[in-house]
């Protein structure tokens, strides 16, 4: 029997309370994974993650990693079916920023829809959304093993995931895999990314002496470390533009094709809702459509901090001795992180052999599935739970889990996100609302029902 929508709708409702006082359970737990003092956080979310699985009739388990544990569990009902993986994460970033209006890991409500906490969008409300969107499915009795993945590093880059999925592939051996860590362009118009960003992080560091320097006394002599690395960064990439000058950098970027150019612009993109979302009053450019391949499809370099010299209030007049860049480089698919490094390494070397370059974590760039039965199924389960056709984009972000997923288990990936700009990832006053999430459960059944008639 076809799954209908007004019976979807009435289990989001008749399961919102209980919803709620899971998310706001998780929440509550400060599973910040860049901080080794949360480490116990760490592992209380796990347990209660897999507390929730069972009570919500599924089976769970946590499965042990060279650092944070995964939560694996669902609802497996005969091998002889096909398996669909549900890949969340746990881990949040941290929430020291000023402008929260409430305590970050306090579940608090606003009105009657707004959840606002740390996670709550985040990962933690679509992943408990997908996982209840799993519930009514088996209570509708879809032919379908549905597992979860859960981890609790991706917001430090997976460093033990590829670890973990090593450790137990025979376990977690599936047909597919969907992911719901993503974010739509508006609210109202559901979005899809058919590929992911990568992104290269490094720094450029260069020691000119022994310590710093007064200079009236070294000034216009002594070599100054800042200086010198700014030069660099501008010969690497005009600031401006935002043009990357390495020799060879855009030569295995995928190109943008035009049927992907056409999404994009049939995508409900509007460039003063980016604006508000993000708090940008001026950009680069104010094309719409070039706004939407720079985010979406084209690589970046970017400086994000200074370190070394005199910080403090007002000026100090020394010469400092040590500088260094903070930076990363965004791929887009077909670009690798081993080869950017390799680009940059040879560039820095001949012109300025003294700096020290220092690849400080890679997350590979992923190419996904804009046809074809999976992603059918993804665009009809938007079109039964918030009644409206997904637009496919790319996402500019970058999620290291995904290309490790597609390398180690060797499933397509699909991406079926919920959050919305306005929501706040790893923004102070971070939200997540029922009406993502009461729709999102009634999407999620309608895409494993649909993947259920895939031929295996």
């Amino acid at each position: 029997m076809t799954l209908d929508r007004a019976v979807a709708q009435r289990f989001a409702q008749a399961s919102r309370a209980e919803f709620e006082g899971a998310l706001a359970s998780l929440v509550e737990i400060p599973s910040v994974s860049a901080a080794p003092e949360h480490r116990g956080d760490l592992e209380r979310a796990a347990a209660r993650a897999a507390e929730i699985l069972t009570e919500l009739g599924a089976h769970a388990e946590i499965l042990e990693t060279p650092g944070a544990p995964l939560v694996v569990g669902g609802f497996l009902l005969d091998p002889g079916l096909p398996t669909v993986t549900l890949y969340n994460h746990l881990d949040v970033q941290p929430a020291g920023e000023p402008e929260w209006k409430s305590e970050p890991f306090r579940f608090t409500r606003d009105g009657q829809d707004i959840y606002r906490g740390r996670g709550t969008t985040d990962d933690k409300g679509p992943a408990l959304t997908a996982a209840w969107g799993a519930k009514l499915a088996r209570e509708h009795g879809v032919p379908l093993n549905i597992r979860v993945l859960w981890e609790l590093e991706e917001e430090i880059g997976s460093p033990n995931f590829r670890a973990g999925l090593e450790r137990h592939q025979a376990a977690l051996q599936t047909d597919s895999i969907v992911v719901s860590d993503t974010v739509w362009l508006t609210r109202g118009k559901p979005s899809t990314p058919a590929g992911l960003r990568g992104m290269q992080s490094f720094t450029l560091s260069l020691v000119t002496g022994a310590h710093d320097l007064h200079s009236g006394l070294v000034g216009g002599a002594a070599r100054n470390p800042f200086s010198e690395l700014v030069c660099l960064a501008a010969e690497m990439f005009d600031g401006r533009s935002g043009q990357v000058k390495i020799p060879g950098f855009y030569d295995d970027a995928l190109p943008l094709s035009a049927a992907e150019a056409a999404s994009f612009r049939a995508s409900g993109f509007q460039l003063d809702q980016f604006l508000r979302d993000h708090h940008q009053p001026l950009l680069r450019t104010h094309d719409p459509a070039e706004v939407m391949a720079r985010v979406w499809a084209q690589p970046t370099m970017e400086i994000h901090g200074f370190a070394g010299g005199y910080s403090g209030p007002g000026v100090k007049s020394a010469v400092p001795a040590r500088a260094e860049l903070k930076m990363s480089c965004r791929m887009v698919p077909n670009m690798r992180g081993e080869r950017v490094m390799e680009q940059i390494q040879a560039f820095v070397a001949a012109r300025a052999p003294e700096v020290v370059v220092r690849s400080e974590g890679r997350l590979e760039a992923y190419r996904g599935l804009t046809d074809g039965p999976y992603a059918e199924a993804v665009l009809a389960a938007y079109q039964f739970g918030f009644g409206e056709r997904a637009a496919i984009v790319r996402e500019g972000v970058s999620i290291g889990a995904v290309p490790t997923m597609a390398e180690v288990l060797g499933a397509p990936i699909l991406f079926m996100g919920l959050s919305l700009p306005e929501h706040g990832y790893h923004a102070p006053n971070e939200f997540y609302d029922w009406p993502q999430a009461g729709g999102g459960m009634a999407a999620f059944a309608k895409y494993f029902e649909r993947v259920a008639q895939i031929p295996r």
